[in-house]
């Protein structure tokens, strides 16, 4: 991706209670930059500045952080939200050497219509993010799987996209990216909701009063 977006930072006393106060009443947030041939320098920026880079290059993409005068290449490498209301409080940008692949996790995408899941299947998705090796400039949004050749009691992993992947992917063989489970049967059904019915019955109470 294109390092088309200029985020600009001001340098910040970390630590001080004032000091984060007076920046969320500018909505203004608390950040860290380092990584290539950078010291750890505490910052602020603009929230929302923040928000449009990540809409603009992706959650992985590439931003141009302007730190001391100098533009720097970053990634967005950690983030803290307000659980409450949502909104950011804290940024990490790691600095990259464009010409260097880093470790990122993208999210995996299924693309494709299984035939499993018109056979009444169930399309399951273990885990939803893959670990690979990438130069700064290359990273993918997502990283798609397709789906469209598996059938009921299939299971895609790792090592069946290995080989056919253009990025190095980091993670085992065996970690398990989709699988298509077969529909219930009649008693499987009946049983969970006979465990249903019997987890809502009230338990006795032991050693109550009798009348």
């Amino acid at each position: 991706m294109s390092t088309t977006t200029t985020i600009q930072s001001e340098e910040r006393v970390a630590n001080s209670k004032s000091t984060l106060k007076e920046l969320r009443e500018n909505d203004r947030i608390p950040a860290v930059v380092y990584g290539y041939e950078t010291e750890t320098t505490s910052i602020s920026i603009n929230e929302r500045d923040l928000i449009n880079a990540l809409r603009e290059v992706g959650r992985n993409g590439v931003i141009q952080l302007q730190v001391d005068g100098k533009k720097r290449n970053v990634v967005l490498n950690d983030y803290q939200t307000d659980v409450l209301v949502g909104n950011i409080t804290h940024a990490d940008f790691l600095v990259v050497d464009m010409s260097e692949e880093l470790e990122v996790s993208v999210t995996v995408q299924l693309v494709g219509e299984a035939p499993g899941e018109k056979e009444g299947g169930t399309v399951q998705q273990p885990n939803w993010e893959l670990d690979i090796l990438v130069k700064p400039s290359e990273i993918p949004e997502t990283f798609e799987v397709d789906v469209s050749k598996l059938v009921i009691g299939d299971t895609l992993t790792v090592a069946d996209i290995r080989k056919d992947s253009k990025f190095e992917i980091l993670n085992d063989d065996e970690y398990a990216l989709v699988t298509i489970s077969a529909p219930r049967t009649e008693a499987e059904l009946e049983a969970l909701e006979e465990g249903a019915e019997a987890s809502d019955v009230e338990p006795e109470v032991i050693g109550e009063d009798e009348e």
